[in-house]
């Protein structure tokens, strides 16, 4: 699962969705659920990176790529020491290592520039065989265009792969803001991967979903 910079800081900590967010994760691990957890920057990153294209004007994308993923893997580190004996004890940087085991919950930072923590998160679920892969942020769907700026947008509840990558961008840029990675878009559809795009707000459409119940969100697939 993908967690979204936005909901763990969407201006300053919130600590009311960490402990909803905990308290769910430890709820479904006594069930039997184990999860792969990757963050992503959000706001925070892209406040990092503002300054640095204030300061440096000349500033180079992998650079301001570098800028956030060190905000994306610290908040790895960050939900490493708030799920205590439940999480491996190191977070996993290295793709190329074997995936520590032993442990329910297991902490994704960020390897490389290029693309974000979404990419990362496909990634990890061909590493570990996964076929469906959540990914909370802070929109309740999918649209078919950007409802900030469209008040007719509709929302999508279903969609293949296919036709989302014809609503979002073509190429990855740092502190690109879509609903999934362009990048990690076309891995996941060569995968054959099924990701359900939910609000990390609603964490009760997140359990729906993990119980195979009606759930508020959309599903790629």
């Amino acid at each position: 699962m993908s967690v979204g910079g936005s909901l763990i800081v969407p201006d300053q900590i919130d600590t009311d969705f960490l402990k909803r967010f905990k308290a769910l994760i430890t709820e479904k691990v006594a069930q039997g659920f184990s999860f792969c957890i990757i963050t992503g920057g959000g706001k925070t990153c892209r406040r990092y990176q503002a300054a640095a294209e204030e300061v440096v004007p000349e500033i180079t994308q992998t650079d301001l790529d570098w800028v956030g993923l060190n905000i994306n893997t610290y908040h790895a580190k960050f939900l490493r020491i708030l799920f205590g004996g439940m999480a491996a004890p190191v977070i996993v940087e290295d793709f190329s290592q074997p995936v520590p085991t032993g442990h329910p919950i297991i902490l994704v930072g960020a390897e490389a520039p290029g693309h974000s923590s979404d990419y990362d998160a496909v990634v990890m679920a061909k590493l570990y065989g996964a076929k469906r892969l959540v990914n909370l942020s802070n929109i309740d769907y999918v649209y078919d265009s950007d409802p900030r700026t469209n008040p007719d947008a509709k929302k999508i509840e279903k969609i293949i792969w296919a036709e989302f990558r014809k609503i979002i961008p073509d190429e990855f840029t740092p502190g690109l803001s879509s609903p999934f990675d362009p990048v990690a878009a076309r891995e996941a559809e060569a995968l054959g991967l099924e990701v359900a795009v939910i609000n990390g707000t609603k964490l009760e459409e997140f359990s729906n979903y993990l119980d195979g119940k009606p759930f508020a969100g959309t599903v790629i697939s």
